[in-house]
Parts: structure tokens; sequence; C-alpha cells
């Protein structure tokens, strides 16, 4: 007998400090006790935001005033199997309150497994939730440029930048170069005193993605892997053009997805871009959070985030 399919909207919401609500099941439910996210049942008839909106007020008494498509993907329970449609929440009236007898709490993501055990669904979002939203990419060039580069690098991470990636495919002493190697080294360094993360483009040597943390896949360089290709402690991002590269990322189990490119570039004159509706389109049925490329900068990212970005990756010029 097939499972029963079933559709939920989900409301991430978020305070300005990054804590998280969640809710504990009341007795006498299925999986009582559990920690998971607000939300509920996707009525026939009703979009995702109406249901968002709908569930949020009668769980929890709030009314939403804004909120943005974050990430789809699907759960397969021993019972059923739920597509989960994740929006986050960032302003709404009134305070929340357990209106169904449910235990609430606020909890920064990293934290939340201390409240107990956490609803199997909830667990990729969470692991989600504490990646930053703006990943810059490094344009040094060569070794004789790499003082102005710590130099910008030490002034992205004072402005809270925390996701970086070596991309140097045009160094003056090739992509294998022991003066590039050098050069990720001192960055990773650096980031590391700052709480930062670096990732290494897979255009540079296999070797080197461990000493960081994870690596950038190219899409051209994730099709010839079969399995996710570092431990589960280092990021795994993927750069897709289609739908074709994301759903090998899920296949990968990549932690995100950059896509683009959305809006018309320089590097890409002859390549139409994307666009915000197409870019929106993909997302959706990406399964994993998707950082907006191509044209990006600082100003562009509310826009990002309402198309169902979870942030905006582009060069260290910003």
């Amino acid at each position: 007998m097939s499972k029963p399919h079933i559709h939920v909207a989900v409301g991430v919401i978020i305070r300005d400090n990054g804590e998280i609500l969640l809710g504990q099941r009341p007795k006498g439910k299925p999986w009582e006790d559990w920690w998971e996210f607000p939300g509920g049942k996707i009525e026939a008839g009703e979009s995702v935001h109406q249901a968002l909106c709908r569930e949020l007020k009668e769980e929890l008494d709030i009314e939403v005033e804004q909120a943005t498509p974050w990430v789809n993907f699907v759960h397969e329970y021993p019972k059923n199997i739920v597509h989960l449609a994740f929006w986050k929440v960032t302003r709404w009236q009134g305070t929340p309150k357990g209106l169904e007898n449910q235990q609430l709490a606020w909890t920064l993501p990293e934290s939340a497994e201390q409240l107990g055990q956490l609803l199997p669904a909830s667990l990729p979002p969470l692991k989600w939730l504490t990646t930053p939203n703006r990943y810059v990419i490094s344009a040094i060039g060569s070794a004789a440029n790499a003082p102005a580069w710590l130099e910008k690098l030490d002034t992205l991470l004072d402005r809270g930048i925390r996701l970086f990636q070596l991309r140097e495919p045009n160094w003056d002493e090739g992509p294998k170069a022991e003066s590039l190697k050098a050069l990720m080294q001192e960055t990773h360094q650096r980031c590391q005193q700052k709480g930062a993360r670096l990732l290494i483009n897979s255009i540079h040597p296999k070797a080197w993605w461990s000493l960081a943390d994870g690596v950038q896949l190219k899409a051209q360089d994730a099709l010839l892997l079969e399995e996710r290709p570092l431990s589960e402690d280092k990021l795994i991002g993927i750069s897709a053009h289609n739908l074709a590269d994301l759903l090998y990322a899920n296949i990968l189990r990549a932690d995100f997805v950059v896509l683009g490119h959305v809006l018309p570039t320089v590097s890409h004159p002859n390549q139409p871009p994307l666009g915000w509706e197409t870019f929106a389109q993909l997302g959706a049925e990406a399964g994993l959070p998707i950082f907006a490329i191509g044209g990006m900068n600082e100003t562009l990212l509310p826009v990002a985030q309402q198309n169902g970005a979870h942030g905006i990756a582009g060069i260290s010029g910003w």
C-alpha cells in the first residue's frame, strides 16, 4: 500500500538576534513531546502563504506581516510522505503562545538539540539555518595582489561576512601553485579567527579541500562524483545552472547550491541570465538552500530572499 502524501506550510520564525521558535508536540499526537517548527497542512484552494498565515494564527495567535519562501523538500516518515514548504517569518504582530497546549521555546539553531528530541524533518533546516546568507568569492589573480586581498578579507570579516570561497582559475602561476596554497592557508586562518568558513573551488587540488571548511563543486565536477566527497562536518556547495544540476546536488547530499547567473554580467556577455522568475521556479524544486549569483550586490539580498534565495554570492568587490 502506498503512503499518503501530505503538503505542509512551515514557519521559520526568526528574531533579530537569530533565535528561532520551536514547539513541542502535545500529548496524544503522533511524535508527542518531539520539538518541531510551527505550521500545518495546506488546505485545498490555499496558497502556501495563506496556509502559513492561517496555521500560525491558529497555532500561535500571531499575525504574519513579513514572510518569504525559503526551502521546499520532502521527508518520508514511516506512515506518510510529507512535502514541506519552509518560509522564513521575520515580522509578525502579537506574542507567540501555544494555543494547542504545546510548549514553545526560542533557541539558536545550533542549540536546538538541547531542548530534547527534534522531529526528523526539522533537522535539515536547523543545519541550513547556520549557513551565512552572504557568500564572497575571491578574485585575487596573483601573489602580488595577496596583501590587498588579505586587507579586503579583514574588512569583510569586520563587516560580518562569514562565508568565503577561494576561486582562482586565473592565478598567474596556475591553480595548483604553492603560492596560492599558502595564501589559502593564511585566508583560512583569518577566517577561523572570526568564526567564518572558507570553501575551496573544485578547480583547485582535491587535497586542499579538507584543509579548509569544504568545497564548492563546479557543476561538471559534481557530475563526476557518486557520493558526498567530504565528511558531514565539512560544507559542500554545488554550482548549478539548471534543474538537473539541482537534483544531482541532492544525490550528493550537498549543503547548498549556488544558482545563476540571475542578472546580466560582464563575465557572461553572450549568455542570457535566468532572471528572478526562472530562479524562483528552479529554487522551488531544489530541496536545498539556494544562493543567487550573477549581478549580485548586498542591496539585492532582500530581493533574492523574496524570490526564495537563502542568500547571495558574488566576487570580493562588494
